[in-house]
């Protein structure tokens, strides 16, 4: 049995398993946690595990992860990383610049999309990544969704904390509308302008759009009708590079 982290800046998300991603679990990520409160919070997910691949972008949470797994279940964790395989070259400037949930959404696109795709990644940054022929190309990182409303909250003193939801029009009667449908409508042509761009720049336009991560669901029904939704990709490509490295 193994278990596939995928550890962001706001969210842990962990998958039980072997070759399929069924039940989840989402945690709040809390770089102040030590390795033992993450043990208590997790212990009932590790029992049997016998391999724990992880994406991490919080290298604080790295320290508690590695020990509450060594001293409580004599396990070693396989961080995506350097010297790690996962079947993406990555032809960027500094590779290692290159955060391990690009390089894992990268590997669950080519196992389960093909050679040549674009990967939307959305959490609290939104990330647009460019794979052709298994090679990173380049990535686009924006704000998130969740961080616009925050921050645009944070500094508009007559606005409230509000929840999302899919806006029935590009333009709003009240204040929650207006504000659905300009941040959602406004990231979603955001993303359907820079997905646009990169087809034709690299004049590859029948390379598969996949979207994923916490807030992809929010905008899947004002995205067009070819766009992917793959709310596990991250996951997924855990699994492809778990697969890679059986013998490490």
């Amino acid at each position: 049995m193994q278990l596939f982290i995928d550890i962001g800046n706001s969210n842990i998300v962990i998958a039980k398993g072997e070759d399929t991603i069924n039940e989840t679990y989402r945690y709040t990520t809390d770089p102040t946690k030590s390795g033992d409160e993450y043990y208590a919070m997790l212990k009932h997910l590790c029992e049997g595990v016998e391999r724990v691949v992880i994406a991490s972008v919080v290298p604080q949470v790295n320290t508690a992860f590695k020990t509450f797994l060594k001293r409580y279940f004599d396990l070693i964790p396989i961080f995506v990383g350097p010297g790690v395989k996962t079947g993406v070259k990555i032809k960027t400037d500094n590779p290692k610049e290159v955060g391990a949930d690009l390089v894992a959404s990268a590997a669950g696109a080519i196992t389960e999309y093909g050679d040549d795709s674009i990967v939307v990644d959305m959490g609290t940054a939104t990330t647009i990544s460019y794979v052709e022929s298994k090679e990173l190309k380049g990535v686009a990182i924006t704000i998130g969704l969740d961080s616009s409303r925050d921050c645009l909250v944070s500094k508009a003193s007559k606005l409230l904390q509000f929840e999302f939801e899919t806006p029935k029009s590009v333009l709003g009667t009240n204040t929650v509308d207006a504000l659905n449908a300009g941040l959602l409508f406004g990231h979603a042509f955001q993303i359907i302008g820079m997905v646009r761009n990169i087809q034709n720049t690299f004049e590859n336009p029948t390379a598969k759009v996949i979207i994923t991560g916490g807030a992809s669901k929010l905008i899947r029904d004002v995205l067009p009708a070819d766009f992917i939704y793959d709310e596990h990709l991250v996951l997924k490509g855990l699994i492809a590079i778990s697969k890679r490295n059986e013998n490490a």
